[in-house]
């Protein structure tokens, strides 16, 4: 779609530089949760954000998350939040319940708060499948949260 060039467009930002980042991991299915914090840290850095501008916090597993997000973004200290963790399919109906209270929790923890944050919780039918979406999710993650943070600030500006 062709765009008006009098119109005023605030274009993705992707330098991290300077922004504080909280990082909410849950342990259940650890290795997936470690393999995301990985790609997620690493894209951090490759975008600018500071090793000591970063807090990462473990929490037992994903219906634990929204509430040390809430903790995190009370206290005025981050730019944006990113939640990490796997709910991989059983065979009970726990998935269902775990997967879509904890995203619920995230989306209301960010409009309750007004920090911005990338939800990085899996949801998949086994491990092979979590572990293959591991690095891009990771990733994903660390660009999006930089991304609502710098967007924040400058529509904050205006």
């Amino acid at each position: 779609m062709a765009r008006a060039h009098d119109i005023e467009e605030i274009k993705p930002d992707l330098d991290g530089s300077g922004l504080r980042i909280g990082i909410v991991v849950g342990r259940f299915n650890e290795e997936v949760g470690e393999g995301l914090l990985a790609s997620c840290g690493a894209a951090l850095a490759k975008h600018g954000v500071h090793a000591s501008a970063i807090r990462v916090v473990s929490v037992p597993g994903a219906l634990e998350i929204p509430l040390a997000l809430q903790k995190l973004a009370n206290t005025g200290k981050y730019d944006a939040l990113i939640a990490l963790g796997a709910v991989i399919r059983g065979e009970t109906y726990h998935f269902e319940v775990v997967a879509n209270q904890s995203a619920s929790g995230i989306t209301m923890v960010a409009l309750d708060s007004g920090v911005p944050i990338a939800n990085g919780i899996l949801t998949t039918e086994d491990d092979a499948q979590a572990m293959a979406r591991v690095s891009q999710k990771g990733a994903d993650c660390a660009l999006a949260a930089i991304e609502m943070a710098n967007l924040l600030k400058k529509l904050n500006e205006n």
